[in-house]
């Protein structure tokens, strides 16, 4: 097969930035969460996300690719269809209703724009961990996909009504942030609130693991905002140095909200900032100056910093939802503070690398961007929270699936859900410690925990096992208790 279009340099670039966008999920993500919260939602957290990517990916190329990137059927949605056969994967990349051609395979755009899917349903998950019944969220992923994010993807990047109107959604800070900041709020809302243990306790389980998961993210985004002029482009460097300038600037800039108002240093609050940054730039990174980046970051380290710590703390309205994550503090206000951003700061010579015909924003002369940005976002908000509250509806009334887990199986956590436990390692290591061969009269060699610490270990062992073995029974027989109450219909008192 003659492929004379094939640029080898913008193919290789694609699949590259491709492959950073999914590593920012599968692992990054998924080790985020799992070291973000509480020891006994580790795994449900982490499997949340990787159960997403697996279920986005098979419905992307069974009808939700064409959907959000194929012809026209409506102006905010096109045809849906299969992208599976081997001559459509083969031939030259086109998005048909924007009238755009890539000098590449449209193989390596429907991955391309798979793992942008993907990461929304990651994301939306963060508001709903530590409580959303598992069995609920497979059912929510595939359909929040069809009826939500399809649509925004179509309207925005595929030749739909926003796109034709001049809205400027660089990377996705509309189409991927502000859409999982709303569905992840509204969701929020409708499965209710974890258990008051877990609302108390809410501690990280591994800070450093996080950090593992974060710093997967930040590098990640040189695919996400670098992929985007769909070329090994002047455009996509751009995109990848204010991303980091951004970044880099609005962590350090919510460190130093963090000093002045608590008079500590916080290495989560590093992370928030980090994630702000990076959403800010998202929709703007390759059609701002680099002082345009570093003005989107000094609004995304300070007025998310204001909505987390400051009106997410004391404002009723946030107080009535319980977002785990914060995921709409970071990412729907982070893409609000960006998609105004880019009305104000967009120039003409990025506009121009960029391939669109925008004449800049509001510091070029055209005010008019401003308003067409808040067009967009009014649309992206709308359309989520009903269809989010729909699908919540959906899944609870009609299916009958509850949407949130029993307070037993809370109580207890991922071993209720699913038979596993994080850091079983653990006490088998410390098995491994003790001496080998020593009978119970003490004689026998000491294990290398003795030889250390100059004593036998083994009772300690044994009685940290009783304990442990005691606990996981007293949380089974309340555990058995509450269902009991359940199912008879007596009325629990927290």
């Amino acid at each position: 097969m003659s492929t004379p279009w094939l640029d080898t340099g913008d193919n290789a670039w694609q699949l590259t930035a491709a492959s950073l966008v999914a590593l920012q999920s599968v692992p990054g993500l998924v080790v985020l969460y799992a070291g973000w919260v509480k020891h006994k939602w580790a795994i449900n957290s982490a499997f949340m996300a990787f159960y997403a990517f697996c279920m986005v990916l098979i419905c992307w190329v069974v009808f939700a690719y064409k959907a959000a990137f194929g012809e026209y059927m409506l102006p905010f949605v096109g045809v849906p269809g299969t992208a599976l056969g081997i001559n459509y994967q083969l031939k030259q990349s086109t998005l048909p209703s924007a009238a755009l051609i890539q000098n590449f395979p449209q193989a390596t755009m429907i991955y391309f724009q798979f793992v942008f899917a993907a990461i929304t349903l990651v994301l939306v998950a963060g508001s709903y961990l530590c409580r959303m019944n598992f069995f609920a969220w497979m059912i929510f992923v595939p359909l929040w996909l069809t009826l939500s994010y399809t649509v925004g993807a179509y309207s925005l990047w595929g030749g739909g009504f926003l796109f034709k109107l001049g809205v400027i959604d660089y990377s996705g800070g509309y189409v991927i942030h502000l859409s999982s900041g709303t569905a992840g709020f509204v969701g929020a809302y409708w499965i209710g609130p974890r258990i008051r243990e877990d609302l108390e306790d809410n501690t990280p389980n591994n800070i450093l693991v996080m950090l593992v998961g974060a710093g997967i993210l930040w590098i990640g985004w040189n695919g996400f905002n670098g992929g985007d002029p769909y070329a090994a482009s002047a455009d996509a460097g751009v995109a990848v140095l204010n991303t980091n300038i951004c970044t880099a600037l609005s962590s350090l800039i919510w460190v130093g909200c963090d000093l002045a108002y608590y008079k500590r240093p916080s290495v989560i609050g590093a992370i928030q900032g980090m994630i702000t940054g990076l959403v800010a730039i998202t929709p703007a990174a390759g059609v701002v100056a680099g002082w345009g980046a570093v003005c989107l970051a000094v609004g995304s380290g300070t007025i998310p910093w204001f909505f987390l710590n400051i009106a997410g703390r004391k404002w009723a309205f946030f107080q009535a939802v319980d977002d785990t994550l914060d995921v709409f503090h970071t990412h729907f206000v982070g893409a609000i503070v960006g998609g105004f951003g880019t009305g104000l700061f967009a120039t003409v010579e990025g506009c121009a690398a960029f391939g669109i015909a925008n004449p800049g924003g509001a510091v070029a002369g055209n005010g008019r961007q401003v308003w067409v940005q808040i067009v967009g976002a009014l649309f992206i908000i709308g359309w989520n929270a009903f269809w989010t509250t729909a699908i919540m509806l959906f899944i609870k009334y009609v299916l009958r699936v509850p949407l949130r887990m029993s307070d037993a199986d809370l109580l207890i956590g991922d071993y209720a859900i699913h038979g596993e436990e994080p850091y079983t390692f653990a006490h088998y290591n410390r098995l491994l410690l003790a001496p080998r061969g020593r009978g119970n009269d003490g004689s026998g060699e000491l294990g290398l925990t003795g030889i250390l610490e100059g004593r036998d270990p083994i009772p300690d062992i044994r009685r940290e096992e009783e304990e442990r073995d005691m606990k996981i029974e007293q949380d089974r027989s309340q555990s058995m208790r509450l269902k009991r109450l359940n199912e008879g219909g007596v009325a629990k008192v927290d």
